[in-house]
């Protein structure tokens, strides 16, 4: 089975990073990309079909957590927080939780992580794979 992933990022590099990512694992596929969470909720409308949504914390418009908020109501697929703000334990990661997201994983070098692949990708595979076998 190959899993439909939304990329919710407002870098465009980090976006190029996450999803040559994703064209290494052969059960995940991104079919849309999104610069905010507004965008983000306008493009679940086009595809309702999602299976996984990769979400930043800090973006313009309307910022991760809001979306968490909209997007609960309005779609099964599974959230994970990927931000440079969700390390272990911090306030933030705290907030996505408790607003529903399913899994949170840290970007390991800031806002723009191109070592991503290197650093996080062996725990975000993980967390990708256990959300949806959950």
């Amino acid at each position: 089975m190959t899993y439909k992933v939304m990329v919710v990022d407002d870098a465009a590099m980090m976006r190029l990073y996450i999803s040559s990512f994703l064209k290494t694992l052969p059960d995940f596929k991104m079919v849309a990309q999104a610069n905010n969470g507004q965008e983000a909720l306008d493009k679940l409308e086009e595809n309702p079909d999602v299976d996984l949504i990769l979400l930043d914390i800090e973006m313009p418009v309307m910022d991760g957590l809001e979306f968490l908020r909209h997007a609960k109501l309005r779609t099964r697929a599974k959230i994970c927080m990927l931000s440079s703000v969700t390390v272990s334990g911090s306030p933030h990661a705290a907030k996505a939780r408790e607003l529903g997201a399913d899994g949170v994983v840290a970007k390991p070098s800031g806002t723009v992580s191109h070592d991503l692949q290197e650093k996080t990708g062996d725990e975000l595979t993980r967390v990708m794979r256990s959300l949806m076998a959950a």
